[in-house]
């Protein structure tokens, strides 16, 4: 294939992955790339393109479609197509495919790990159970009638089940997060700036809530904002104080959006129930960070991980970006699309 190919590029993300997509390009496609792109710039350049790659959550709608009279294919990175008129792309005989991220399965996953550790009081559980004490009976061989439970006599262990979760911050993670929790029968809110469709509500089976409702309902509030000006710190005394006294307070959201102090003193006096964090103000975390006060005491219910929810990434390599393209190639190819929806 020595053509060359023409492609609209829409992203919301830094300029990090901005380089690292256009580096993993394929030679044969000349990439056009708009970060926060208005409609009207989108229509600006949509004539003449063969694909539409979108990893924005804004709407792709008939009259972006209809400009789009040379497009063989859209392809949507990440797991949903709320945002995309697929009737317009079906009439128009466009093909449209979702495109799964695997970090953002990873997270969502890790923040079902951060909810289940503090429910269960893992650290505690765990440190407890290697002291050498007397835990008063004697030891005896189990079978199906002999056996102790909770022989360390734990108290707060709770549960996940049936509990309502608020998502502040509702994207792509927030999607994997909201389906995951499906199986743990949770209420699920959500709060982002803009809402979705009722048919995407349903579909996820869950319920917008303004910031404050949310924070007032949940039991566990999972934070998954970007890194804006006006999200830095937002995490502070007065957002806790909004939250249910007892609740946990679980974050993958983007670095720097926690006042750690706040949470700090939150967490020692007993508002919070428990806290799990894997982005940090300071990274790498510092020997000073308030939240390590804490976790040096095995029965503080707080969990911290070292950024590591989206997985064992090399810091100083940038994101691997070729399954962006894998459904040109397989098109171009006349090979069948992979996650097609229309």
């Amino acid at each position: 294939m020595t053509s060359k190919y023409s492609v609209l590029f829409l992203t919301h993300r830094g300029e990090r992955h901005q380089r690292s997509a256009l580096q993993a390009a394929p030679p044969e496609f000349e990439i056009t790339l708009l970060r926060d792109a208005d409609k009207q710039t989108i229509l600006h350049h949509l004539p003449g393109k063969q694909f539409l790659i979108t990893e924005r959550s804004d709407t792709i709608d008939a009259d972006i479609i209809a400009a789009g009279k040379d497009l063989r294919l859209i392809q949507r990175l990440g797991s949903q197509v709320y945002d995309i008129d697929l009737e317009a792309a079906k009439q128009a005989g466009i093909p449209v495919c979702y495109y799964p991220i695997r970090m953002t399965a990873m997270v969502a996953e890790h923040m079902i790990l951060q909810m289940l550790a503090l429910a269960k009081r893992l650290r505690e559980s765990m440190h407890v159970i290697t002291l050498d004490r007397d835990w008063g009976l004697e030891p005896r061989e189990c079978d199906e009638d002999t056996f102790v439970i909770n022989f360390t006599g734990r108290q707060g262990i709770e549960t996940l089940n049936q509990k309502t979760v608020g998502i502040v911050g509702f994207g792509e993670i927030g999607i994997e997060l909201a389906r995951r929790l499906k199986g743990f029968n949770c209420t699920v809110l959500y709060y982002k700036r803009n809402r979705l469709s009722d048919f995407a509500e349903a579909d996820l089976n869950i319920r917008f809530a303004t910031l404050d409702h949310l924070l007032a309902q949940s039991d566990y509030v999972a934070m998954l904002l970007p890194y804006e000006p006006e999200t830095a710190g937002c995490v502070n005394r007065a957002f806790i104080s909004k939250m249910k006294r007892g609740a946990f307070l679980v974050s993958c959201g983007a670095s720097g959006i926690l006042n750690e102090a706040d949470v700090r003193d939150a967490l020692a006096e007993g508002y919070l129930g428990g806290v799990a964090t894997d982005t940090f103000a300071w990274e790498p975390i510092r020997r000073d960070n308030p939240l390590l006060e804490l976790a040096r005491h095995p029965e503080s219910n707080i969990v911290l991980t070292p950024h590591t929810a989206s997985g064992s990434i090399d810091p100083n390599a940038l994101p691997d970006r070729s399954e962006d393209y894998s459904n040109l190639l397989r098109l171009l190819r006349g090979e069948p699309l992979l996650y097609r929806v229309v």
